[in-house]
């Protein structure tokens, strides 16, 4: 199944199987499916839908590895005097993710992150002070430089890291032909200069530097024990803007006229969307201000949380808003989908986090906006910077970033540019590579990647 399967999320199941999963047995919802795929009756678009279903069920159970017992202990062990009435009062406010499995609760595997992120109240009880020092330090590191940016109009940086994926020992078939995606900087807009310095065991296909998705590409006989990587340098160049709504015009981009296209089946103007778009706009038409209202809405009132897999969600923007909470990618595609119901070209982008104290996935997005053209927008950190309070940080994220970017993608479910056979392990994106056999696909359970900083550098030239 490829891309051209995937709006089919947006057809509803059948109730019976509805029922059967949200009674927690996944099991027997599976086998009920792979009677109803058999029928030859049934409609070709509903058949798809069920197939993609029988691959979100296999992929669900995986994130929530908790029960509540066992949550409950770990909990104790991370937060002094945590009780059961409060994870249940978490649990009843849906400040925590969780599912019905083989008759019992299940926790998702980040839930303690999720509760340490949108709980401030409970810092001062928690156990080890660790768990709160990558948030300060991240926080001050870019309040250092939103400092930077305005002072000088800009900031830049070079960045040097080394990716590498392995598969697990299991999954291994030494002898057999595989196929290994790794992300690579996408040449385009904030990025600069990029230089691959090395890669291996064998050389790798680079797509085109402006690649919706761009990769490199490898393909060899699996010897055991082997590790795919990359290694790569690139720049990063963020401006500060002087963004007054007076000078505000609308339009759509000669360079990407999809731009206010509906996506499905995450970008799609649903009755949900279309109504919470009306409810933001009210009487407004500058695009600026519209935009604006639209990062208000979603950084103030959603919360953060930790998701499962992307491909495990019908729709990942009516999830944001039926629930309120997301993370960096429910975020951003929420506000595209919303930014483009209300006539604002949009668009994803998303690779890593490149900070000097770390590098992890991250996702954002941007919207059009003549005479600035493309203005970046992470609503994930705009809405930490509100619930902490810091109004500078909040406002800085509408319309800038920092220059800790290494977008990978600049188009959300693309396919890469070298065709895949089997749908990817995340089909809208790509951050922590791909892998597939002849015969089959892996998943991100299947294999590990780590993508390391190796240096940095701050330019002058912003």
């Amino acid at each position: 199944m490829l891309y051209e399967t995937l709006p089919a999320l947006l057809i509803p199941l059948p109730e019976d199987i509805r029922r059967m999963e949200d009674h927690g047995d996944y099991a027997r919802a599976r086998r009920m499916i792979g009677l109803r795929v058999g029928d030859e009756s049934l409609p070709e678009a509903l058949r798809t839908r069920l197939q993609l279903e029988a691959q979100m069920l296999e992929r669900v159970p995986g994130d929530y590895t908790y029960t509540f017992d066992a949550a409950l202990e770990l909990l104790q062990k991370e937060i002094r005097d945590f009780t059961a009435e409060e994870l249940d009062a978490a649990i009843d406010a849906g400040r925590v993710s969780w599912i019905l499995l083989d008759g019992g609760l299940r926790l998702h595997r980040l839930f303690l992150d999720t509760l340490v992120k949108v709980r401030p109240e409970l810092e001062p009880r928690i156990i080890d002070p660790e768990r709160l020092r990558y948030k300060r330090e991240n926080f001050a590191i870019l309040d250092d430089v939103i400092r930077e940016m305005k002072q000088h109009g800009g900031a830049a940086r070079r960045w040097h890291v080394r990716h590498t994926l392995q598969i697990k020992p299991e999954w291994e078939r030494a002898g057999e032909p595989v196929r290994v995606d790794l992300p690579l900087p996408v040449e385009y807009d904030c990025v600069k200069n990029f230089r691959l310095l090395d890669c291996g065991p064998v050389p790798g296909q680079v797509a085109s530097p402006d690649a919706a998705q761009r990769t490199i590409t490898f393909e060899n006989k699996l010897c055991p024990g082997e590790a795919f990587f990359a290694e790569y340098s690139f720049e990063v160049h963020m401006p500060c803007h002087d963004l007054d709504p007076a000078r505000a015009e609308g339009g759509v981009p000669a360079d990407e006229p999809d731009a206010l296209s509906q996506q499905p089946p995450h970008i799609a103007f649903t009755p949900l969307i279309r109504a919470f778009a009306r409810e933001i706009a009210g009487e407004e038409r500058n695009p600026l201000l519209l935009a604006r209202r639209v990062y208000d809405a979603l950084t103030t009132r959603p919360i953060y949380s930790y998701l499962r897999s992307y491909f495990t969600y019908p729709n990942l923007a009516e999830y944001m808003l039926t629930d309120m909470k997301g993370d960096c990618g429910a975020f951003a595609v929420t506000f595209i989908a919303l930014c483009r119901c209300l006539g604002i070209p949009a668009r994803w982008q998303s690779g890593l986090y490149c900070a000097p104290h770390d590098v992890g996935c991250h996702d954002w997005a941007q919207f059009y906006c003549a005479p600035w053209g493309w203005l970046p927008v992470d609503v994930s950190f705009g809405n930490a910077a509100f619930h902490a309070g810091d109004t500078e940080r909040w406002d800085f994220y509408f319309g800038h970033m920092d220059p800790f970017r290494l977008p990978a993608a600049r188009a959300f479910q693309a396919p890469f540019e070298k065709p895949k056979r089997f749908l990817r392990s995340d089909p809208y994106d790509n951050q922590n590579g791909e892998v597939e056999y002849k015969d089959m696909g892996l998943t991100r359970a299947q294999f590990t990647e780590r993508c390391r900083l190796i240096d940095w550098t701050a330019l002058t030239d912003a």
